[in-house]
């Protein structure tokens, strides 16, 4: 992974999702490209620790994305702490997986609350913050199931395809504050939402059957195509979406039935 040494200095980022995986990789690549970050996330005792490894350029907030008054919070912490808001990085999310029939409206709500009203609370005070002082850019986190459905994901799947219309909304209405808005769309990534996914052999051997790279991805290889969105190489580029998956959208998703 190749960095550029100061590309965000002087730029103030936030981040949600932070004390992990996507998150956690974006946060610590914007510290080491320049930039200071307000890292939110439920998981202090987390964001406590990243703050030793990080430095004083990282300062993390307890945010509970799906709470607005949390998200309002999020984005003062940011202002108070390093005076204003130039980027945002909206990558929050998890999933409850059930076939349709059996999904409970419980768990549909926390899945679609969290990675789609999370977003559009976030992008909401992000773009009011943002307005104030000219403009910035924000990425938002959808998912490759954006576009492919999976067995049992109709949650993830909607609220993810809901991501990327929320960016071109947001890009759409944004524009005229000098806000862009883009979107990355990732495939199967190594985190801790997946671990428990990967460490089944048949269930890895499916996804590998259908990811023409054969392998997942690590977290910091998303932060790549995300910093670039949000850098001034990307200045027109708006209402796009990158999609981030080892070729996979070329083949479809695999038949998880067998496990459900």
């Amino acid at each position: 992974m190749n960095t550029f040494e100061n590309r965000f200095a002087g730029k103030v980022a936030v981040v949600t999702g932070a004390a992990s995986g996507i998150g956690y990789a974006i946060a610590r690549r914007l510290i080491q490209e320049g930039a200071s970050v307000l890292a939110a996330d439920l998981n202090t005792e987390r964001l406590d620790a990243i703050q030793g490894e990080l430095g004083e350029r990282f300062f993390g907030v307890k945010a509970n994305v799906t709470v607005e008054n949390d998200i309002e919070e999020m984005v003062s912490a940011a202002v108070k702490q390093f005076g204003k808001l130039d980027l945002a990085f909206n990558v929050a999310g998890a999933s409850r997986a059930g076939v349709i029939t059996e999904l409970s409206e419980k768990d549909w709500d926390f899945t679609v609350d969290l990675c789609m009203k999370g977003v559009f609370l976030s992008m909401k005070h992000e773009a009011l913050e943002m307005a104030k002082h000219g403009g910035g850019a924000i990425v938002n986190v959808a998912s490759l199931n954006s576009h492919v459905p999976m067995y049992a994901g109709s949650a993830y799947a909607s609220a993810k395809a809901g991501v990327e219309m929320l960016t071109k909304n947001g890009a759409l209405e944004m524009a005229r504050n000098g806000i862009r808005v883009n979107a990355i769309l990732p495939g199967l990534i190594d985190t801790p939402l997946t671990a428990e996914l990967l460490s089944n052999a048949d269930i890895k051997e499916a996804y590998m059957e259908r990811i023409p790279m054969k392998r997942a991805a690590q977290p910091e290889e998303m932060t790549g195509p995300a910093l670039f969105l949000a850098s001034d190489d990307a200045g027109y580029v708006s209402g796009s979406s990158l999609i981030v998956d080892g070729a996979w959208a070329t083949t479809g998703y695999p038949d998880l039935s067998r496990w459900f």
